[in-house]
């Protein structure tokens, strides 16, 4: 009878650590799922942050606004020629904004502001005015550079000052572009560097 209980303890004993086992192996296997499923999450996280970015650098870089070239087009005011920046989508007058800023020449600083939308936007092929610019086109505008208010960074003011005034050009939901305008010769049509 001693044989019988002796067997039947070693046979406990092989069944207990059997149950052990596939308690471990169950555990590895939680464990794991647990690990994998934050890794994924993770992943996903930062695909979708890396594509936040992109979008809105795409936004940035293509939401901009070219500037061809700057003259005078009278005492007070320039002359714009610009184009949206490649992969641009078409955008209204009124969503592009432009600051002007200059010294005064008294050790001050003037500054102007307004959107397309104030003067007209025309085609460079000379057709009609238009209120919305779209992409691969060129066109023309007046910037008033005196408010009539004391704010003057129109060509005259600033050849006759010898300073320089910087240009901001804002598109609403894009990106900014700025030129620094040098008036060298404030005669009608002349260039602006």
């Amino acid at each position: 009878m001693k044989n019988t209980q002796e067997k039947n303890l070693k046979n406990d004993n092989l069944a207990a650590i059997g149950i052990g086992a596939m308690i471990v192996f169950i555990a590895l296997i939680l464990v794991a799922a647990v690990a994998a499923a934050v890794i994924i999450q993770t992943a996903e996280k930062l695909q979708q942050n890396a594509q936040s970015t992109g979008d809105d650098t795409t936004d940035e870089m293509s939401g901009k606004v070219q500037v061809l070239n700057v003259f005078v087009n009278d005492d007070d005011n320039f002359e714009v020629y610009f184009r949206l920046a490649a992969g641009s989508d078409d955008t209204q007058d009124s969503d592009i904004l432009w600051q002007v800023f200059c010294d005064d020449g008294a050790g001050g600083m003037d500054r102007l502001a307004g959107d397309f939308s104030d003067n007209a936007v025309s085609p460079l092929d000379g057709t009609v005015a238009v209120n919305r610019v779209d992409a691969g086109v060129g066109y023309r505008t007046t910037i008033d550079g005196d408010d009539g208010a004391g704010n003057d960074c129109g060509p005259n003011a600033l050849f006759q000052n010898n300073v320089k005034a910087t240009l901001y050009l804002h598109v609403v939901g894009g990106g900014t572009t700025y030129d620094v305008l040098k008036v060298n010769d404030d005669s009608i049509g002349s260039v602006v560097v």
